[in-house]
This record gives structure tokens, sequence and C-alpha cells, in this order.
């Protein structure tokens, strides 16, 4: 390190022979450039596609209730005609898994085009783009707004895009909220200003969060805080879908006349427009070979194909292909056969295995459940008939969204009686004590106190297994749970 950057003071403090180094690398904002084309087509198709269900989903009704809800405070979830309970996590467990393999497969297929085409950072960011197309106006407008002195236009401008920004963001915010809290409920209580602490913090968070990542930091997240850009490498292979630039046609790359012939000067196809990297959304240049930043978005390919057509060459300079196809030059037919390859085939299997152990699962999941507790206090005991009892807490969970009947009985032991009372508030007449049949409302749960019965001196001292069996009056569904019968010594 030389003297020339060094004050006097900084000479008394800092070693000579030390060298500071800035762990902060100041990057220039990137500002995409608007490019029209097939692939662009289908990434604002599936824009569209995601931004209606997400948006639309909270509204659809379902019977009398919302159609897909995570009621957090009943702690159940509502997926259409499935409701589901905390003890229903293995199914959340199997989705999780489902989509973890989907991308595994996906990936090792075709690349990064979740990150390109759905993947919700890339979807806001395109929208909070696309506002401040409309707004600030085409890429060199923004360069110069964002150039130019402090002036009431500038200000006007920058104040109109925050303010869209911020509007849609909060939107974004109270429709994720309302997945968890009926969105009804919260339309109504926001147009009355009248939102728990709750409600109003997390539709700020998200709504925050979407304006910072989608309006700040963008390319950011994909390059430094998305894990998915750090393992995609494990998951890449010389036969995986990617945006690649053809450099054996390509080089050696030069400007020229647009009546210039292929291979004039002995230049390749590329004109050094450097167009690709204007519209590439992570200001990478694809003509490097493939980066962990890109994110296979193919705005880089529709604005080669636009230059290709003006100067009158074949398309395809930069497109999608794999490595293998592009160094064996290999025809389109020939790039596809490749694509069952063991790895595919592996987790097409799992993934296969795992929808069908998960949807045979739901199929023939009982629509109630009971667990059985049994009273710790009362152990054992002598009733006022002389004969020996134990007590159990029987919760029973009511599944479904529609009144149900359920009829108790118990066995495993000779002439065991079993009587049973419900533990409730108030009336009692949806519970009939002479056939042990209680009433559950839908999606809801009751406790029963059983007392189970023998004959003192029936049986011998120590612990006896018993079952109890709870049916469904209506469905002919039957639960049975396992537990114990204690005899004193």
């Amino acid at each position: 390190m030389n003297d020339e950057g060094i004050s006097k003071n900084e000479k008394n403090t800092v070693p000579l022979n030390e060298l500071v180094i800035s762990l902060y690398e100041s990057q220039d904002k990137i500002y995409p450039r608007s490019v029209s084309g097939f692939f662009t087509k289908w990434r604002w198709a599936m824009i569209w596609l995601t931004q209606l269900v997400f948006y639309g989903i909270p509204w659809l009704e379902w019977g009398q209730r919302q159609a897909l809800l995570f009621d957090l405070g009943s702690r159940r979830f509502y997926i259409f005609n499935l409701v589901l309970y905390p003890q229903d996590l293995i199914y959340l467990t199997a989705i999780l898994i489902i989509s973890a393999l989907s991308l595994f497969l996906f990936t090792a297929i075709a690349g990064r085009l979740w990150c390109g085409y759905t993947c919700p950072q890339t979807v806001y960011t395109e929208i909070f783009l696309w506002i401040e197309h409309k707004i600030e106006g085409d890429r060199a407008a923004r360069i110069k707004l964002d150039g130019t002195q402090l002036s009431a236009k500038k200000l006007y401008k920058k104040g109109a895009k925050h303010f869209v920004w911020i509007t849609f963001a909060l939107w974004t915010g109270f429709t994720f909220v309302g997945y968890f809290s009926p969105i009804r409920d919260l339309a109504s209580s926001t147009l009355s200003l009248s939102l728990g602490p709750w409600e109003t913090f997390w539709i700020c968070f998200y709504g925050f969060a979407t304006y910072g990542n989608a309006g700040f930091m963008r390319e950011q997240v994909c390059k430094y805080m998305c894990p998915y850009a750090r393992f995609q490498s494990a998951m890449f292979d010389d036969d995986t879908l990617i945006v690649t630039y053809d450099e054996e046609r390509g080089e050696p790359r030069g400007s020229r006349s647009r009546k210039a012939e292929v291979n004039t000067k002995e230049l390749g196809s590329c004109i050094d427009c450097s167009l690709c990297v204007q519209v590439c959304p992570t200001g990478i240049d694809i003509r490097k070979g493939l980066q962990y930043e890109c994110i296979g978005c193919g705005a880089c390919a529709d604005v080669c194909d636009t230059v290709m057509d003006k100067m009158g060459y074949a398309r395809g300079l930069v497109k999608y292909s794999t490595q293998n196809a592009i160094t064996n030059k290999w025809t389109h037919k020939q790039m596809v056969q490749r694509i069952l390859r063991p790895r595919v085939l592996i987790y097409t299997a799992i993934l296969g295995l795992i929808i069908i152990g998960l949807i045979t699962s739901l199929w023939l999941r009982t629509h109630f459940r009971v667990d059985v507790i049994r009273d710790r206090g009362v152990m054992e005991r002598l009733s006022d008939d002389g004969k020996l009892e134990n007590v159990y807490r029987l919760q029973i969970m009511n599944g479904t969204e529609s009144v149900q009947h359920y009829r108790l009985s118990a066995t495993g032991i000779k002439d065991l009686e079993i009587e049973s009372e419900a533990v409730t508030e108030g009336d009692e007449s949806d519970y009939k004590k002479h056939n042990n049949t209680i009433m559950v409302n839908p999606t809801e749960s009751r406790w029963l106190i059983v007392d189970l019965k023998i004959p003192d001196g029936s049986l011998e001292s120590g612990s006896h297994k018993i079952e109890f069996q709870i049916e469904a009056v209506e469905s002919k569904e039957i639960v049975t749970e396992k537990s114990v019968f204690l005899v004193p010594r």
C-alpha cells in the first residue's frame, strides 16, 4: 500500500505493511431495458396466472366459509373440502417434501425456469419495473431522470411511482394475511379502521418486504440472499436446459453495418451491441458463459433474436439449450431424448411414490379423531355399587363440516361395563346416555368422561389391554384406540 492515499494521522496509526480491504462492493444501479418476444410473453402469462391465483383464491367461498384458510386461531386448515388439524402435520411435511423434489426434478431438466418465470421475487420485480416504466419512461429516460437535479418534475414522478409501489405492496400484504384471517372480515375491519394490532403488523410487514425486495433490492435478492443460486450447481449437469450463448458461431464479435454479410471481416454473428446485458434483470453478460446469477428468464434470447432479425442472420445465437447439445451440435430431437436420464428417472420415481402415498393417505383418512387420556387423579377405585372402576377422558374431533353423532363402546375384558358423561356447559340434550352417543358440531371437538367397570376380583392384579371403539353413526366409520385397565394389588 503506497503513501499517496494515507493522511499524516493515518501514517502514524496504520502499519504500512497492512492492506485495507473493503468487504462491500459498490455496484451501479441496474436499469433493465424493456424487451418483447416469445419468452417475454410466456413470462407475463405466468405473472398474470400466478397473481390471479394469489389475489383471487382468498375470495373464493366453499359452502359457508373461505375456500382456502389457514386459521391459526382455531388451529384448523381449510383447503376446499379438506379440513386439517395440527395433528395432520404429516401431510404438510409430505407437501414440503413434494415441493422440494419437484424443484430438484424441474431444475435437473430445465434449469432455473422457476426463478425466471414464477418465483415471487421475479414476478414482483417485473411488476414494479412495469410500474416504473409507465411513470418514469423507458431505460434511457430513467437513467436521465436519476442523473438530474431535484426538481418539481422529478419529485412528481418519483412520488407517484413510490405511491403506486406502496399501495400495491400493502395490497399484497393484505392478501397474504387474508390466507390466515378471513379476508372478508379483514376487509371490513380495514375499511372501518378497526384492524387488530397483529393484522396491522403483518400487513405492514409483508407490504414493506414486497416494497423493499421488488422496488430496491431486486437482483440483490437473487444474487446474494437466495440460497437456490448457490446450490443449483449440484442439480445441474451437461444435459440441463440453460440459457446459452453459441460462442463458436458468435465469436469473434464486433460491430458492423446492417448490410454486411456474416463473417465480414472474419467476424462472428455477434455484433457486440450489448443489448443482452441491458435487458438482463441481474445485469450479467450471458456471453461469458453460465453464471450463478442467471435466473433463466430468456430476456437475452428475445432481444438477441430481434437483433438477428434486423441483421438478416439466423436466430438462436442466444437460446435455451444444453452444454452437450452445444458441444456436440445436437439437433432439438437429440437434446430432448436426453431428458430421460438416470437422475431424472430417480427423481420422478421418488416423487411419484410420495404423491401416490399422500393421495392414498388422504383418501383413506377417517373424518374424525379420538384421543384417549387416563384420568391421572383417579387411577382405579371401587364404585358405590362395589365394582372396580377406571376413569378416562376421551376427546372426539369432528373433521367434517356437518353435524356428526358418535357411538362409544369398549372391549377387551369380560363383563366390562361402560358409562360415559359429556363434558359440556349448559344443555346436554345432544348427549344420549342410554347408548353412549354424543353429537359433535362441524369442525369442533368435545370431551367425554368415561367410566369402565368390572366386578371386583374378576381379574388378577396388573395392567390389562382394552380397546375403545368410536363409530360415526352417519358415515359408519370406526376409530379404534388402545388403552389399559388397571387392577390394584
